[in-house]
């Protein structure tokens, strides 16, 4: 059982580190999307998926670990978790604070990750309303104006002025 807690404690701590290093991306990534560094952002999101893959990777290990220790406790896998486990350790004080204490750094580094992309959702929906905002002023730079012509019927025929510099016929 010592080696399983050693093995899982060091897979929580290397997802903690990969956490970490996300979090560390995200503040990057606010300072590109203030700046509209396009380049920067790809460069980000590229490193943002390397690390998704080896916490997925270190997903699957911890999902191992904790299934061979439901087995040695004679628990079942679909309820084992972490939580779960530290008040099964009753028994084993300095494990459990062990383990107590990796979960907290990982709830905090969750947390504040969850911190940062709120933060940066918030932003990149402001860069999108702005863009947005420039887009539409753009083309009604480039609409001519509606005329006031009316039909038959009192109903405007939404014709727009020409653009044309000249209005003379040959």
């Amino acid at each position: 059982m010592a080696s399983l807690m050693d093995n899982l404690v060091e897979v929580l701590e290397q997802e903690n580190t990969w956490y970490e290093k996300l979090v560390s991306l995200s503040k990057d990534k606010k300072q590109a999307i203030i700046r509209a560094d396009i380049a920067a952002l790809e460069d980000i999101t590229g490193q943002e998926q390397d690390i998704s893959s080896e916490l997925r990777n270190l997903d699957i290990r911890r999902d191992a670990v904790l299934k061979d220790m439901a087995d040695v406790l004679g628990k079942d896998m679909e309820e084992m978790t972490i939580t779960k486990l530290i008040g099964y350790l009753d028994q084993q004080k300095e494990e459990q604070e062990r383990l107590s204490k990796i979960r907290a750094k990982l709830l905090s580094s969750g947390n504040e990750m969850h911190e940062w992309n709120m933060r940066n959702q918030a932003l990149l929906q402001q860069a999108l309303e702005m863009v947005e905002f420039d887009l539409t002023l753009f083309k009604s730079m480039r609409q001519a104006p509606e005329t006031a012509n009316y039909d038959k019927n009192a109903y405007n025929t939404g014709d727009l002025l020409g653009n044309s510099g000249f209005d003379a016929k040959q």
